[in-house]
């Protein structure tokens, strides 16, 4: 039952993994409707003239607040409807099909949450977060003052923002560590990702010098087609879930 054609090398190396890290990007962002930076801009004449250092950076949150929360509510107000697609969900099940998971996304639209993933490393934040500007401890409510925007952390007093990450911003140390550990794989899984931004860029080749079989699906080729094991171009919807069933047809036969 695939059109994915898969080799022998590659369904053997399916057939035996007991760990399976995957990396996703905003290929299965834009399979949702879920649009980006320049796409959200061009929705709404408010926000065309403005520049991205403009509107998220740490700079731009010191120097004008409220102009920063007010285009990080837009954006969440346009992801507010989008619901996660089958690849999503086919992740889910994939989660439960081996003994060591580990889901490392750079979307922030938390889809993969709304799935159901839990074996998840938001790497650049999730836009359906709030943290406090001061120690950046999530937040979850707050009393509203339509007169301060943003509303302030009712633990530290300091402004809230999105749980995202800023351009400039870095990745939390931890995330990077965590994210590293889970090169150490049997199988990795470049899902919907054509991103060349560090160090998200560096975690398929770290598994396939660590010995893991790379697999790149996406909607066209990527930056990882070149040294990826297998590499397949298409719907993500169509064929996340298809590859999926190759670990059911495995299990299976155990």
């Amino acid at each position: 039952m695939s059109d994915l054609d898969l080799p022998t090398h590659v369904l053997e190396r399916l057939h035996s993994a007991r760990t399976i890290t995957v990396l996703t990007g905003g290929g299965l962002s834009r399979e949702c409707g879920v649009l980006g930076f320049r796409e959200a801009q061009a929705r709404d004449e408010r926000w065309a003239a403005y520049e991205p250092q403009e509107l998220a950076t740490v700079e731009a949150f010191m120097r004008n607040p409220k102009l920063v929360w007010d285009w990080f509510a837009y954006r969440r107000q346009l992801i507010e409807p989008t619901q996660p697609s089958q690849a999503h969900y086919a992740l889910v099940d994939l989660e439960q099909l081996v003994p060591h998971f580990k889901l490392i996304t750079q979307a922030i639209d938390g889809l993969h949450w709304m799935a159901g993933s839990r074996e998840l490393i938001e790497f650049h934040g999730c836009l359906r977060r709030t943290i406090s500007s001061e120690d950046g401890g999530v937040v979850s409510e707050w009393e509203w003052d339509t007169r301060d925007v943003p509303p302030r952390c009712p633990r530290t007093g300091g402004y809230l923002r999105p749980d995202v990450l800023f351009y400039g911003e870095g990745v939390p140390m931890e995330r990077v560590r965590e994210a590293d550990a889970a090169t150490s794989c049997d199988v990795f899984l470049c899902i919907g990702t054509e991103s060349v931004v560090q160090p998200a860029a560096s975690l398929p080749l770290h598994a396939k010098r660590n010995g893991a079989l790379v697999i790149d699906i996406n909607p066209a080729p990527s930056a990882f087609t070149i040294f990826a094991d297998y590499a397949v171009h298409g719907s993500l919807s169509e064929l996340v879930p298809q590859l999926v069933h190759v670990f059911e047809e495995a299990g299976e036969q155990q």
